[in-house]
């Protein structure tokens, strides 16, 4: 009897995580497993390039987990600079093309994967193709944003967005001695956060010397007489730059699935159930970047880019290829960063999030310690809390503080997946010693808040 052949498009996180696990599970006697990837590298983590154009990594090679000739080692057909240009479902193959040869060939399978990711949102303004100007996305953008920051003789930058992406890019950047400006249409950088934990993110990057413009859409990139950028405008201003870095967002890179007539959801990533099977096609896998998750919490779909789904995602589909059974419940929205000092956490649902979601709820914010106050660099952390009005259950929180704050979300995020109340959160045992926290946890303390104005809020 033949093997079968598993065809996996996209050679990354889920994409890999999804071969490997297959893999495990089925020799190569069972299961023949292709994987088209169209970049140079595979197995990395793109969260760590900002780190690494900081200087924090030394490295390009300490990002990368798996080399393509230790996948192959392994037993998987991976075809690097090869991109996938259409899918046949009827006829069950994919179409690529060799992009060092130009040679194109049709691959049938038995079982599909799609991983193919994001990619960085890229307005179509005038200038924004100009050499100098920089999406931040894969390990070939990074090494590209290098290349132009040991090239220019410039120090300024102006990083256009201010969401994850952009602050971190602001923080490499600053490390590099560059002067930073920041410019967002948001009414506060870290739109993942309600305006009122943005501003306080805004005061402190104000502090550490990045100039934040707020409530300001770039309308064009400028150019010099040699074509290179020399700013970015806004309908009100002008802002100098020597180098300038997209960091508005990514979107699911979707292409192949809608012209495949798969399914896609609101956000234009692909639908799956919960074992991660495109709806419709018993088939095929999708995971990563590229699909909508279930948010269980306000009971939506919703498209989250993080390295932890996807390599979840993976190792889910990797079992299901591989004759095995498990699945990915859904998300409740965790995420944490840092800008040089100051860490920035979130989980659950913002304000705005609340509402279009049809939920009625109070809000409390505190302002707490990192450690019990009369410890040596005990630092201030504001926490901010989302509760249902009349049942109190937790809807989110956000933190904003120093050193020990942001990880304090994670307390939150297990909450969450258990659906607990507020009530209830004040209750759990967390572990305390002067060093590390108040003899109140910063989270518990707007869990009481968040008690009081659910009581107080009646029915």
């Amino acid at each position: 009897m033949a093997a079968e052949r598993l065809v996996v498009i996209g050679g990354d996180a889920a994409g890999m995580s999804a071969a490997s696990q297959a893999r495990r599970m089925k020799g190569p006697d069972d299961l023949e497993i292709v994987v088209f990837e169209r970049g140079h590298f595979t197995s990395y983590s793109a969260c760590g390039i900002p780190y690494w154009v900081g200087g924090d990594v030394a490295e390009r090679d300490e990002l990368i987990a798996r080399t393509p000739e230790e996948h192959r080692e392994r037993g998987i057909d991976l075809r690097m600079r090869t991109e996938a240009l259409e899918i046949d479902t009827a006829g069950r193959r994919v179409r690529a093309r060799d992009l060092e040869s130009g040679e194109e060939s049709w691959t049938a399978y038995d079982k599909l994967v799609v991983a193919t990711g994001a990619r960085p949102v890229r307005p179509q303004l005038p200038g924004i193709d100009a050499p100098g100007v920089h999406g931040v996305q894969t390990l070939d953008d990074g090494q590209a944003l290098l290349d132009t920051l040991n090239a220019t003789g410039g120090r300024r930058a102006v990083i256009v967005g201010a969401g994850y992406i952009g602050v971190e890019m602001a923080e490499a950047l600053l490390h590099r001695d560059y002067e930073v400006t920041v410019v967002t249409r948001g009414r506060e950088p870290m739109s993942t956060l309600d305006p009122d934990m943005g501003r306080l993110v805004h005061e402190a990057m104000d502090g550490m010397g990045i100039t934040t413009v707020t409530g300001a859409e770039v309308t064009e990139i400028l150019t010099g007489e040699d074509g290179r950028v020399r700013g970015v405008a806004t309908k009100d201003a002008e802002y100098p730059a020597d180098v300038v870095v997209l960091g508005i967002g990514v979107e699911p890179r979707t292409d192949l699935a809608r012209k495949a007539g798969l399914p896609l959801g609101e956000h234009g990533g692909l639908l799956t159930d919960l074992a991660m099977r495109v709806r419709g096609h018993d088939d095929i896998w999708a995971g990563g970047d590229c699909v909508e998750v279930l948010d269980l919490v306000s009971g939506r779909e919703r498209h989250i880019a993080l390295g932890t789904h996807a390599n979840k995602h993976g190792q889910i589909i990797g079992s299901g290829v591989g004759g095995g059974y498990a699945t990915f419940p859904g998300v409740v929205g965790t995420a944490v960063s840092k800008v040089c000092d100051l860490e920035i956490a979130r989980t659950g649902l913002r304000e705005r999030e609340a509402r279009e979601a049809g939920l009625q709820f109070v809000t409390a914010t505190i302002k707490s310690t990192n450690s019990a106050g009369y410890y040596p660099g005990a630092a201030l952390m504001t926490v901010k809390m989302l509760a249902e009005r009349r049942t109190g259950r937790l809807l989110g929180v956000q933190i904003v503080g120093r050193e020990g704050a942001a990880k304090r979300v994670d307390i939150a995020a297990v909450a969450l997946t258990a659906g607990m109340t507020v009530e209830q959160v004040v209750t759990l045992d967390l572990g305390y010693a002067p060093p590390f926290s108040p003899v109140w946890d910063p989270v518990l303390v707007a869990a009481r808040k968040a008690v009081s104005a659910v009581r107080a809020a009646g029915n």
